[in-house]
């Protein structure tokens, strides 16, 4: 099959979705199919040493937004449009614009919405030329709801099934202002119908979109995500005794909730047994939240834990794995309802048990996997204690942490992600032949 898969970059960081979709892409090709990976916005950033990415950047984020405030910029020339889609320039401005609110960002993401009759319409028209004459999918697959005005045109001028992914966008939609997310909601609603086929990354967000879509919940399929076998690789055994460890690897962010995890931590080291205990933290810090990071880094020092903390800052696979290896229990405690929980399937990869709120995607992954415990959201009280079980129980924890590897060996590895994939792309190229099933 010949699959194009659009993914929408992060201005040069490590992102959950954009490493899904080469983890995709990639399995797909060692499937023997042939796949485009086409970056919008920005360059992608993945932690693979192979990529599938095409060397063009689509949408460009300064273009869109160029052609989103001003008439003239919708009509000028590709030459003149090149400029601004170099990598480092987008990456730039990407970090920049990854600061903005979205309450401010309403304008911009109707324009996209609207397709073919927004604004950035020379933006989509040179994507679908590309489509047409360098790739000629059978099948396209978009990156989020945001995405779904796109739909129509590809539908219409390719002749192919769009279908559409759902990966975590409801955080960025439900911080607009109330009127600019009810008018947004509403333009996602109309141009819905032009997608053949939504895929979740897990069931709580299948059934959590399909009302904010209003459409039937079957018409969204469930495709967890999926690692590299890298994660499976042997685990480095420690060469000496090593303190009781706690890890965190996410972005570095409120939303995240290394606050929530540096409570538990003030309660932790409040018992004598675990006093000498530690937790490593590491993930991208991006400009919006270094107030917020210095914040509680002060508080961690105004209380004394400097000695138990240490932030790794973003690491690569590499690094990623030896911190993975380095530790005994894993948590990220997030205020939100998460989507995916990719970095918990990594963990589990390398037999760490995981810690986590009882919210989101994560009761069903450790109902899956069995790697892993849930607590109340929000219970710092309760986090720390079911820390302190794992850190003091080193067998029991040590039996959960095999069950996660074991799990993520035989349903939760790239190829598994691309074989549940392509059976919703065999589906939608067989019975609708491009036409969206309503």
């Amino acid at each position: 099959m010949n699959i194009a898969i659009l993914a929408a970059g992060a201005g040069g960081m490590y992102c959950g979705s954009c490493m899904r979709d080469n983890a995709l892409a990639m399995a797909l090709k060692r499937l023997g199919h042939s796949v485009t990976l086409i970056p919008l916005y920005s360059p992608l950033r993945s932690e693979q040493p192979q990529d599938a990415t095409v060397s063009q950047v689509f949408y460009g984020g300064i273009n869109v937004y160029l052609q989103h405030i001003g008439r003239l910029f919708r009509h000028t020339p590709r030459v003149f449009d090149w400029i601004f889609d170099r990598p480092w320039i987008l990456n730039a401005a990407t970090d920049i614009g990854a600061q903005t609110s979205p309450r401010k960002l309403a304008g911009l993401t109707m324009s996209v919405l609207a397709g073919e009759e927004g604004a950035a319409n020379k933006e989509l028209t040179r994507l679908l030329d590309f489509l047409k004459q360098e790739i000629e999918p059978q099948v396209v697959l978009l990156p989020n709801a945001m995405f779904v005005g796109m739909a129509r045109t590809f539908t219409r001028e390719l002749g192919v099934p769009v279908v559409c992914e759902l990966t975590g966008e409801d955080i960025f939609l439900d911080a607009m202002n109330d009127a600019d997310r009810i008018e947004v909601r509403d333009a996602i609603r109309k141009r819905a119908a032009d997608v053949t086929r939504f895929v979740a990354t897990s069931g709580y967000y299948a059934g959590r979109m399909a009302e904010y879509l209003d459409v039937p919940r079957e018409r969204v399929d469930v495709v967890s995500s999926g690692i590299s076998g890298e994660y499976l690789t042997p685990i480095a055994q420690p060469s000496a005794p090593r303190p009781p460890t706690i890890g965190y690897l996410a972005r570095i962010c409120p939303e995240k909730g290394l606050d929530r995890l540096v409570d538990a931590l003030e309660i932790l080291l409040r018992m004598p047994d675990l006093a000498g205990m530690q937790l490593k933290a590491a993930g991208y810090l991006g400009n919006r939240d270094k107030k917020w990071f210095a914040k509680l880094r002060q508080r961690i020092e105004s209380a004394g834990l400097n000695r138990a903390f240490t932030y790794l800052g973003e690491v690569d696979l590499p690094a990623k794995l030896t911190m993975l290896d380095s530790i005994d229990v894993f948590s990220v405690p997030t205020a939100y309802a998460e989507s995916k929980g990719i970095y918990i399937l990594e963990a589990m990869a390398r037999g760490v048990p995981v810690v986590q709120p009882a919210h989101g995607s994560f009761p069903e992954l450790i109902k899956q996997t069995g790697g892993g415990v849930l607590v109340p959201p929000g219970d710092a009280v309760a986090l720390a204690d079911t820390l302190a079980k794992m850190l003091r129980d080193r067998e029991a924890a040590r039996e959960i942490g095999t069950k996660g590897r074991a799990a993520i060996e035989s349903s939760f590895t790239d190829d598994h992600m691309a074989q549940n994939m392509l059976a919703v792309f065999d589906g939608v190229t067989q019975s609708s032949q491009g036409v969206p099933v309503r």
